[in-house]
């Protein structure tokens, strides 16, 4: 059986439990077999395993034929970007993002920036497993570089973005810059962008009476907001209001979100002329969509935004850019900008169920979930079950990292809401105690 080293943002696990320098070494050879000896750019996030894992790449690398240029530390988007800016056949992040300290993780990304979808993921997986590693002699050794080329994507950025206006951001544009030292350890807060975590930059942002406070996961490819009041804006309608701004500016175009994401999207751009399209959760699949359907925007509501015009990975950096560029075309405030999407009631639950049972519940689930629902407007498959329904939606799938089911509702209102909930859960109940037997 073919070896699954991928997940739904490259190879991630707990350093040197899950994820060993032996490892690393396979996927660096992996790599330069897959590209035929291709030219690579290499860089890595702020863990303390990161510099050992990007060493260990590198040797397989070089040991496939590879000509490697190492780019250090450097943010996950900068490093996309920079494969393609730099004609490089493929890049490498050493980085586990928002994950905690202890885990690391290696991203591939293609020449146009994108990161490698699962054909090619699988293509990796194979040689790892079956060891179709391709070798050189020691004369045909490429040479190993280091460069520091951020300076390409900070110039890209400022080119990309012109604001007129004297924004008070914290960190942002007359910058207040917190927990802004390079430490794996992430003394100053978690690297995930949860609430408990920006409480701090909240209150400061209050205390300064900044314009808005931004804040960055570990690696720099999601970006959250704080507005003048100090208040976390919420995530769905943040990306909403945004991807709306964009739909109006083009008059039209295509949005690409995935099955979890909030139904305000379509509310607020169909009216514009504007078409959602969903896929699975992942900001793999949420870039291969953006290009095959020439979408003027991508997003995820965790931060992650994908700006095809200037490339295909999420950037947090660049987001929060394009964010201020926005609030000064609509002469808004961040609050007023929110303000303008709708805010629904979502409810989450989550059923137990053995990883072996997953598969047959979701069969179980196909057949029988939509039967219960008098109208069901749009059934997609894409990831897990998710059933459009008049005034709500509903969504069952099974978790990628714990024996789980999870189940998703948002409605117009509480009581819809509780009402498509108390369904869906009453049926995967049954459905699992039905593939247990």
């Amino acid at each position: 059986m073919l070896q699954r080293l991928f997940g739904t943002s490259g190879v991630r696990g707990i350093f040197n439990v899950d994820l060993t320098p032996k490892l690393a070494l396979d996927i660096g050879l992996a790599l330069a077999t897959y590209t035929n000896g291709g030219d690579v750019v290499i860089g890595h996030d702020t863990r303390v395993s990161s510099p050992l894992l990007e060493h260990s790449t590198i040797s397989g690398l070089l040991s496939g034929g590879s000509r490697v240029k190492g780019l250090a530390m450097i943010p996950t988007p900068a490093l996309a970007f920079l494969t393609r800016e730099l004609g490089a056949d493929a890049g490498v992040m050493i980085t586990a993002s928002h994950n905690p300290p202890e885990y690391n993780g290696i991203k591939l990304f293609n020449s146009d920036s994108t990161a490698y979808n699962e054909p090619e993921q699988k293509e990796i997986e194979n040689i790892v497993s079956k060891k179709l590693f391709k070798r050189i002699a020691w004369q045909n050794v490429k040479p190993h570089t280091v460069a520091d080329e951020t300076h390409r994507y900070a110039e890209a950025i400022q080119a990309a973005v012109k604001l007129e206006k004297s924004w008070r951001v914290v960190l942002g544009c007359k910058v207040t810059a917190i927990n802004s030292q390079p430490d794996g350890f992430f003394p100053g807060r978690s690297p995930a962008l949860e609430p408990e975590s920006l409480r701090a930059l909240c209150g400061v942002v209050k205390q300064l009476q900044a314009n808005v406070g931004i804040a960055y996961d570990g690696d720099g490819d999601r970006m959250v907001v704080i507005d003048e009041r100090g208040l976390l804006t919420p995530l769905d309608q943040t990306l909403t209001a945004y991807a709306s701004h964009l739909v109006r500016k083009n008059s039209g175009g295509v949005v690409v979100t995935t099955a979890e994401a909030s139904m305000c999207l379509e509310k607020m751009i169909e009216p514009l002329h504007g078409r959602v399209v969903r896929t699975s959760i992942g900001d793999v699949e949420v870039a291969a969509a953006v290009k095959s359907h020439k979408a003027v925007f991508g997003g995820e509501p965790c931060g992650a935004w994908i700006h095809p015009q200037h490339h295909y990975c999420p950037d947090g950096v660049l987001s929060s850019a394009l964010l201020l560029q926005a609030l000064e075309d609509e002469n808004k405030t961040l609050a007023a900008f929110i303000s303008e999407v709708p805010c629904y009631s979502i409810l989450r639950e989550k059923v137990p169920c053995l990883n072996q049972a997953k598969s047959r519940v979701m069969k179980d689930l196909e057949e029988n979930l939509p039967c219960l629902f008098p109208s069901v407007k749009e059934k997609l498959t894409i990831d897990g079950l998710r059933l459009t329904l008049e005034g709500g939606w509903l969504l069952v799938r099974p978790s990628g990292t714990e024996p789980l089911i999870r189940i998703t509702v948002e409605a117009e209102n509480a009581e819809d809401a509780n009402s498509i909930m108390k369904i869906g859960l009453g049926q995967v109940e049954k459905s699992v105690k039905r593939a247990m037997k």
